[in-house]
């Protein structure tokens, strides 16, 4: 495994729609578990295919059960559900140092292939249904950045200085 590089905003791999991943193989699972390792080592709770500049349409969560950390891949993921609604403070490792009260859907349903390739459904809640979104967000190029108010989103942008780019 090897631990791979985050992908700072504004880099323009953050902004892209990732591409559908294809038959589930060896690079496939060689990239979820660089993903991981990356992820960890930086003290995330998801991570995005697009935030290490690969257009595949792949994520990694982290999931508590019981006492243990497991480590979650999704591939192709889709939402097919959502309800409720509830704001949750979100940080993200593409914009480091900065976070916001995001509102999302407090229930989701989402389907995806895991790594042998079969498809599963998961029925999050909570944090986990919060980190599924946020990462699922990144493979269309939306940051969580892009759901809160203008004035706070300027003011969020205005601390990577002057190598930003306005998009308003």
């Amino acid at each position: 495994m090897a631990k791979l590089e985050i992908k700072i905003y504004p880099d323009p791999a953050l902004r892209k729609k990732a591409r559908q991943a294809g038959k589930v193989g060896n690079d496939e699972r060689k990239l979820a578990y660089d993903m991981i390792e990356t992820m960890r080592s930086s003290n995330g709770v998801g991570l995005a295919a697009p935030q290490v500049g690969i257009s595949k349409r792949i994520i990694v969560v982290e999931d508590m059960v019981g006492n243990n950390k497991i480590a979650l891949t999704l591939i192709n993921p889709k939402i097919t559900q959502k309800k409720g609604k509830v704001k949750f403070c979100e940080g993200c490792l593409s914009l480091p140092g900065v976070s916001s009260d995001v509102i999302r859907p407090e229930f989701i349903t989402v389907e995806a292939l895991n790594l042998d390739g079969d498809m599963f459904k998961i029925n999050a809640e909570g944090l986990l249904a919060r980190i599924i979104q946020h990462e699922t967000d990144h493979l269309d190029g939306i940051l969580f950045v892009d759901k809160i108010g203008f004035l706070k989103r300027k003011k969020i942008i205005k601390q990577f200085g002057a190598k930003v780019c306005m998009e308003f």
